[in-house]
């Protein structure tokens, strides 16, 4: 199953940032290519516009209370720690339409996290983010990541939430962890008749037990209604505009938000930006070049320490004739993991594209790979596991099943079988490391009970304030042309492109200081930088 754009996890055990299983491009069913988010969504009928109306829902006063523990559809863990003087996180319930197209129906619950603003005097408003997925929970990537938005946090309540589908808020359930395991260890690029019956088993009993768990809200949880929840949020919260923080996949969410309510919109920004231009297809074909130059920066890297360097070569080309060998060798022998799970071919890649979201994993891939030549696949299983959300306690969060079904619920596209083994040489001419693992990921939505809403989403957004657009140039899981290609779509005026010369998924929160000041200033002070700014 292909990765999905996600940002960076702070640390190896986090489960709120990273990329998963990702709902990719299937055969385009008959239909114009672009479905504008003001069209009929899924299971509202009638025009987006029209049905967006959350009722007397929008007058709401929410309980803001101490924040307890994460749940394990969260990822787990411990209550938030105050931040820096004392301020505790405050949590709350906001209550939204499930159906969008009839407001005084049934409603889910979403779940809200705040820190509030250190300088309530010069307070600007609520700060709302997105750590992407989709599928992350804002309940734990928001404390998780404070630290580096301490400074917004000056003028501004730093607000996160669990997005519908996601953790607290009706979070899609599906297999339980014991299913999960095999699941995740299957092999996810057959090269046989019946490994290719089992992967195709693999995901409908996957997509099945999702419906049996959860039917009821698997028509509702597309990125359309995601967005309408933002703009109930803003009014919830009392701001007369949204600002916003997207990250990875939070970026086309806030592109949605935009077209949607391009008057709302206050200050924004996107990083690590999805391309909306591109089908799952080829979204999925520009993440393997995208991984594929990480490794290749990795492998350079690794080169340039010289005797420091565990792995064998004198070259990238021979580092990378390595990898493909260990995974090859892995793949058709397994090798001792953790406790009585073995590693398998499919979880030694996970573990291999994991690594590669941060600059700071790098050690740590170098550290697994020269252990799994050596017999140990504990570390490259631990990354994978981080990577598909299962904890050390062998549960896993539902980052798994929401981004399935938040990506299915958007891309109407569903390929078959034989149109995804056409596909397949193309991949691996993109990548030999993980072309056939992309591939093949094509199909994760084939078997889905729900049908999808668009081929690309339409994000043009005239009339909107300037949103701050930032690529990084070495971004594996979002690649860099995805920033120009979103500033281009959000439109004349709307879209400012900032460029950030670094390694690793996101730019702000990588530490450069040049980023960190463009989008400060722009967010606090409204100064906008000029277009086509380079941080290096």
């Amino acid at each position: 199953m292909p990765l999905s754009p996600e940002r960076r996890s702070a640390a190896l055990a986090a489960v709120t940032a990273v990329a998963l299983l990702a709902a990719s491009g299937c055969s385009t069913t008959p239909g114009s290519d672009r479905a504008d988010a003001t069209d009929a969504a899924l299971g509202t009928g009638g025009n987006a516009r029209a049905a967006s109306s959350p009722g007397g829902l929008a007058t709401q006063h929410l309980r803001w209370k101490a924040c307890r523990a994460p749940s394990a559809s969260e990822g787990g863990g411990t209550a938030p720690s105050p931040l820096p003087g004392g301020t505790r996180w405050q949590c709350a319930t906001m209550k939204a339409p499930l159906d969008y197209a009839k407001p005084g129906g049934a409603t889910i619950d979403l779940a809200l996290i705040r820190a509030k603003a250190r300088d309530t005097k010069h307070r600007i408003g609520s700060l709302i983010f997105n750590f992407g997925g989709p599928g992350g929970s804002g309940i734990t990537g928001l404390p998780a990541f404070a630290k580096d938005y301490e400074k917004l946090r000056s003028r501004y309540d730093l607000v996160s939430f669990d997005p519908r589908g996601v953790g607290l808020s009706d979070g899609v359930r599906c297999q339980n962890a014991r299913q999960l395991d095999a699941y995740f260890a299957q092999d996810a690029t057959p090269t046989t008749p019946a490994q290719e019956k089992t992967f195709t088993k693999g995901l409908t009993d996957f997509a099945a037990a999702c419906e049996k768990h959860s039917g009821r809200i698997l028509p509702y949880v597309g990125t359309t209604n995601a967005a309408r929840d933002m703009e109930l949020m803003r009014q919830v919260l009392g701001d007369k505009k949204l600002y916003y923080f997207g990250i990875s996949y939070g970026t086309e969410l806030g592109g949605v938000y935009a077209h949607l309510y391009p008057k709302s919109v206050g200050r924004a920004v996107f990083d690590a930006v999805v391309d909306p231009t591109q089908n799952s297809e080829q979204s999925s074909l520009g993440q393997a070049k995208g991984f594929q130059l990480a490794l290749d920066n990795f492998e350079k890297d690794c080169l340039a320490r010289g005797a420091a360097c565990r792995l064998p070569g004198s070259t990238p080309k021979e580092i990378q004739s390595f990898i493909i060998d260990l995974l090859n060798r892995i793949e058709k022998h397994p090798i001792p993991g953790i406790g009585a799970r073995k590693l398998t071919g499919t979880q030694a890649t996970n573990g291999v594209a994991q690594a590669l979201y941060s600059k700071d994993f790098w050690p740590y891939l170098e550290q697994g790979l020269d252990e799994a030549d050596g017999g140990n696949g504990a570390l490259l299983l631990a990354l994978s596991d981080s990577l598909n959300g299962r904890d050390q306690n062998g549960q896993y969060s539902n980052l798994q099943a929401a981004n399935v079904a938040v990506n299915c619920a958007d891309s109407r596209e569903r390929y078959t079988l034989a149109q995804t083994k056409e596909r397949l040489p193309t991949f691996r001419k993109a990548s030999p490391v993980f072309g056939d693992y992309l591939g093949w990921g094509l199909m994760s939505c084939s078997r889905w009970p729900v049908k999808g809403q668009w081929r690309t989403p339409d994000v043009s957004a005239p009339g909107s304030a300037p949103i701050l657009v930032v690529g990084n140039t070495g971004d594996p899981a979002t690649p860099y042309a995805g920033a120009r290609a979103m500033a281009t779509a959000l439109g004349k005026g709307v879209g400012v492109e900032l460029t950030y010369h670094g390694q690793g998924h996101g730019s702000y929160d990588s530490g450069d200081r040049c980023v960190q000041s463009a989008v400060n200033s722009y967010l606090l002070d409204g100064k906008v930088p000029a277009a086509g700014t380079v941080c290096k």
